[in-house]
C-alpha cells in the first residue's frame, strides 16, 4: 500500500516535537511491514526510509498528493475536500463546539469521548532509540518534563508537591528565568533546569529520576512524556485529567487533585515496581502496535466506511481556571 502522511511541521524531532515524533515511528513501522511511504512534510525534512517531499501551504492538497496514493493521513484539520482516501489524527484540544471530519482519530479514548467520536489510536514510540532502562541506578530526584512555560503543564504544581514531599526536581522543557508566557522567575533551590533537550541527553535525566511529576491542568490528550517516562521505570504522580487516567494505572502511579496527596504518594515511590512500569510502557505504547491500530483505520476507509458515526464536535467546555488542584 502507497500511503502519504501528511504534516505542516519538519521531521525528524531532534528536540521537542510531539506529532513529528509519532509520525516518524508510524512511517518507520509501516515501512517495515511492506508498505511505501511519502511524507509531505515542511522544508528542511529528510528521511532515510522514506520518500519526503516538501509541503506548500500556498497550495491545494490534493495537487500535493502523488497520483499513486492509497490512503492520505493528515495530522491536522483538514478543510479543503480530498480526492484520495483519507483520515486525520487530531493530536491536540480544540475550541469549544469546534467541528471535525468523519473520518477522524484521536489519540486516547477520553480525548475521542470528549469530541463525541469513538475513533482513536494510543500513540506509541520505538523504544529500541530510548536505550536500555536501568532499574539499578541510584534515583535521587523526580522530574517535570513538558513545555514548562506553558501554564496548563503547571510546572508550578510540580514544585509545590517536590518541596511539600522534600525532594529535587529537574525541570526537562524549560528555564528558570521565563519570559515566554508572562514573566516568571523559580526561585526553589530544590528545582534545576535543563532547558529544550532531546536523544540521550534527555533520557538520562530521566533514567536517574525516581518518577514524573505531572500535576497538568487541562483535558491531557496523550501525554509522550508519561509513556517516556514509564518506559524507564518511573512512576507517574499527576491529575486525573484527561488521558490520564487511562494511562497511569494503579500500580504505575498515583493520581489525585490534592498537592499533599500526591506528595505522599511520591514519598513512598519506592513501593513501585520499575521493572513492571517499563514493561507496562513496552508492552502497550510500542509504535508497532500504534502501526497496527492505524492499519486499521486505512482498512475502515478503503472499503468505504466512516471512521465515527458523526462528525465529532468538541463538546468540553472547561478552562484551565476550572481545573481543582490543592
Amino acid at each position: 500500500m502507497n500511503i502519504t502522511i501528511v504534516n505542516q511541521s519538519k521531521i525528524p524531532a531532534l528536540l521537542y516535537g510531539g506529532t513529528e515524533r509519532v509520525i516518524w515511528y508510524l512511517g518507520k513501522e509501516l515501512t517495515k511491514l511492506g508498505h511505501k511511504v511519502t511524507y509531505l512534510v515542511a522544508a528542511n525534512s529528510y528521511c532515510d526510509f522514506a520518500k519526503v517531499l516538501e509541503i506548500d501551504v500556498n497550495k491545494s492538497f490534493n495537487s500535493q498528493i502523488p497520483k499513486n496514493t492509497d490512503i492520505v493521513h493528515f495530522n491536522f484539520p483538514v478543510n479543503e475536500k480530498i480526492d484520495k482516501p483519507y483520515i486525520i489524527t487530531i493530536h491536540g484540544n480544540s475550541s469549544p463546539e469546534q467541528e471535525f471530519d468523519i473520518n477522524s482519530v484521536f489519540v486516547s479514548k477520553n480525548h475521542a469521548q470528549r469530541h463525541n467520536a469513538d475513533s482513536f489510536v494510543y500513540n506509541g514510540l520505538d523504544w529500541d532509540d530510548y536505550g536500555d532502562p536501568d532499574f539499578v541506578k541510584k534515583q535521587e530526584y523526580f522530574h517535570f518534563l513538558a513545555n514548562a512555560a506553558w501554564k496548563v503543564k503547571n510546572l508550578n504544581g510540580a514544585i509545590k508537591i517536590c518541596n511539600l514531599a522534600d525532594k529535587e526536581l529537574a525541570v526537562i522543557g524549560g528555564s528558570r528565568l521565563n519570559f515566554k508566557m508572562g514573566f516568571r522567575l523559580t526561585t526553589s533551590r530544590k528545582t534545576k533546569f535543563y532547558g529544550i533537550i532531546g536523544g540521550d541527553e534527555k533520557n538520562n535525566i530521566i533514567k536517574g529520576s525516581r518518577g514524573l511529576i505531572f500535576p497538568v491542568l487541562w483535558d491531557e490528550p496523550f501525554g509522550l512524556a508519561i509513556i517516556e517516562s514509564m518506559y524507564f521505570g518511573c512512576p507517574v504522580f499527576g491529575t486525573p485529567y484527561g488521558s490520564l487516567p487511562e494511562l497511569v494505572k494503579q500500580d504505575i502511579g498515583f493520581l489525585s487533585t490534592n498537592s499533599a496527596k500526591i506528595a505522599k504518594a511520591v514519598i513512598n515511590s519506592n513501593s513501585f515496581k520499575r521493572k513492571l512500569i517499563s514493561e507496562y510502557a513496552i508492552d502497550e505504547f510500542n509504535s508497532k502496535k500504534m502501526t497496527l491500530g492505524y492499519l486499521k483505520k486505512y482498512e475502515i476507509v478503503l472499503s468505504g466506511n466512516n471512521l465515527n458515526a458523526n462528525r465529532p464536535i468538541y463538546l468540553s467546555k472547561k478552562h484551565c481556571k476550572n481545573f481543582i488542584f490543592e
